[in-house]
């Protein structure tokens, strides 16, 4: 059922049931305990924030240490899941949830490149990170600068198809 409600939202009435599970492997500490004192982005030479890898995934760690950029992909788990449509601040007229970097989305599942400062025994320390304490942490991810550089080639082509006729 969608209802439409004040300050231009349209919500839904989310499913009874899901259709994948995952494993949480761990939680994110940041100096932030609200989602209102939480940066709009993160920065690389934001506050210090450190992952707390859970002790059955902290082998996974082996090899991080040669990447100075990671990939973090997190659960915004404070996050209301049923927005459809919003009203964004700073933007003139209405958009819906997948036009929107807002966290507020039907799987609110947020991705961050962060700076890897340094590998603990129990986790990460990093830089970058938006996100409010005690966020539960999805995946990480080396950041290859080469392959990322990849999306080059994919920007160039987007540009190249935006200028045909």
């Amino acid at each position: 059922m969608l209802v439409q409600t004040p300050h231009g939202r349209l919500t839904c009435e989310l499913p009874t049931s899901y259709d994948a599970g995952l494993f949480f492997i761990g939680h994110i500490r940041t100096p932030w305990a609200k989602q209102g004192e939480c940066p709009r982005h993160g920065d690389l030479r934001g506050p210090i924030c450190s992952l707390e890898i859970g002790e059955l995934w902290q082998p996974a760690l082996l090899g991080l240490e040669r990447y100075r950029l990671i990939q973090i992909l997190y659960y915004m788990h404070l996050s209301p899941r049923n927005f459809l449509i919003q009203q964004p601040r700073g933007k003139r007229g209405r958009f819906g949830a997948f036009a929107l970097r807002s966290p507020v989305r039907p799987n609110p599942i947020a991705s961050s490149i962060v700076r890897l400062i340094a590998v603990e025994r129990h986790g990460l320390i990093v830089r970058g990170l938006d996100c409010v304490d005690g966020t539960p942490l999805i995946n990480i991810k080396p950041h290859d600068l080469v392959n990322a550089g990849r999306n080059i080639g994919i920007m160039e082509a987007e540009n190249q198809i935006q200028e045909e006729p």
